[in-house]
C-alpha cells in the first residue's frame, strides 16, 4: 500500500490517488472489526425468583414417649448371646426415630462387667446396650426408679457417664433435661414413689411442688415423668392422683408415668395430660398378656401449645422386641 502511494504521489496523478483512497476507506469500513460498537450489557432477571418466598420450614414439634425400658435379665442375655444390641429396637426403630426427641425410662442400670443371667431381679446391663438406644433414635432416659440403684450409687453414676459417652441424656431426682427444640424450652423431671414410707413421700410432694415451680420459671413446657403406682393393676393409686395433679399445679404441662407394667387409663385436668402408665416397651416378662403391651404416644406441638396426640399400641414379642400393632 505504501509503495502505491508513492508511486502516485511521484507521478502526481492526484485523481487517481483521491480516488483510490476513498476506495480504500469504504472498503475498510465494510471488512474491518466492530470492537468500536457499543453494546449495553443488562443485568439477568433474577428479580422475581428473589421475591419468591422461600420453602417454610414445618416449625411443630413432636415427641415421642415410651413405656418401660429393661436392658437386663433376659433382653440382655439375649443381645449378649446374638452380639446383636439393636435386636429390641429392629422392628420399632424407624418410628422412634422419626419424632425431633424420644425419651423413655430405663429400668435398668448399665454398668462394667455385668455378668448376662437370665433371671433375678436386682437388674443390670452390658454397657454396649446403649448402641440400641442411639439405634432407636432414643434422646433421654428417665433413671428415677426403684431399680436406678441396684448396683448401688456407683452403679448409677456409671449408668450416667456410660449414656452421656453415648450421646444421650438422663434425668430424674436433682437432675433435669433441658433441650430447646425450634426455638421451644423443654424441661424434664423425673420422680420415684415406688416403695416409699409416709414420712418419704411427703418429702417427695415438697420436692415435686418445688422443682416443677423452679422450671415453670425458665421452661416455655415441662413435662414430669413418674415411677409410681402399683404393679399388675389398671387401678390408680390415690398416690398417683395427688402427685399428677400436684405436678400440674405447680406448673407441669405434662405427666408421664411407668411401674405398673400393665397400660393404665388417662386423665385431662386443668386442661392438662396425664398417662397414669404407658406398660412396657422392652422387656422380657411374657407370662401374660397385659405385661406384653404398652402403649407409645406421639405429641405434637405448635410452640408450647400442644396440639395433638396420638397413641400407638405395642406388643412386645420373643422376651424383649416390640412391634407397633393396629
Amino acid at each position: 500500500m505504501s509503495v502505491m502511494l508513492y508511486f502516485l504521489l511521484v507521478s502526481k496523478n492526484y485523481l487517481l490517488f483521491l480516488f483510490l483512497f476513498v476506495l480504500g476507506i469504504s472498503f475498510g469500513l465494510l471488512l474491518g472489526p466492530r470492537s468500536y460498537t457499543k453494546v449495553e450489557v443488562k443485568p439477568p432477571l433474577v428479580s422475581s425468583f428473589l421475591k419468591t418466598p422461600l420453602p417454610v420450614e414445618d416449625e411443630k414439634i413432636t415427641l415421642i414417649a415410651v413405656g418401660d425400658i429393661l436392658l437386663a435379665r433376659k433382653v440382655n442375655y439375649k443381645m449378649v448371646v446374638m452380639d446383636n444390641f439393636n435386636w429390641p429396637f429392629e422392628k420399632v426403630a424407624d418410628f422412634l426415630k422419626s419424632s425431633d426427641l424420644t425419651f423413655a425410662n430405663l429400668e435398668s442400670p448399665l454398668v462394667e462387667n455385668c455378668k448376662p443371667t437370665e433371671t433375678g431381679m436386682v437388674f443390670c446391663g452390658d454397657k454396649r446396650g446403649t448402641l440400641g438406644l442411639v439405634f432407636a433414635g432414643i434422646d433421654a432416659c428417665n433413671l428415677a426408679n426403684n431399680h436406678s440403684l441396684n448396683y448401688g450409687e456407683d452403679g448409677l453414676s456409671q449408668t450416667k457417664q456410660i449414656l452421656k459417652n453415648a450421646g444421650i441424656a438422663s434425668f430424674g431426682g436433682a437432675d433435669i433435661f433441658r433441650k430447646e427444640i425450634k426455638g421451644v424450652r423443654f424441661s424434664f423431671l423425673g420422680f420415684n414413689e415406688v416403695g416409699l414410707g409416709e414420712a418419704a413421700y411427703k418429702k417427695l410432694l415438697s420436692q415435686v411442688a418445688s422443682q416443677v415451680e423452679s422450671e415453670r420459671k425458665l421452661a416455655d413446657v415441662v413435662i414430669v415423668s413418674f415411677h409410681w403406682g402399683n404393679e399388675y393393676t389398671e387401678n390408680i393409686s390415690s398416690r398417683q392422683k395427688e402427685l399428677a395433679h400436684l405436678a400440674i399445679d405447680s406448673g407441669g404441662d405434662l405427666v408421664i408415668g411407668h411401674h405398673p407394667h400393665w397400660v393404665q387409663g388417662q386423665e385431662e385436668y386443668k386442661g392438662k395430660r396425664i398417662f397414669y402408665s404407658l406398660g412396657n416397651f422392652v422387656f422380657d416378662q411374657m407370662w401374660s398378656e397385659k405385661t406384653k403391651e404398652g402403649l407409645a404416644i406421639r405429641l405434637t406441638f405448635d410452640g408450647d401449645n400442644l396440639l395433638k396426640v396420638e397413641e400407638f399400641p405395642v406388643k412386645i414379642e420373643d422376651f424383649g422386641q416390640p412391634t407397633l400393632i393396629d
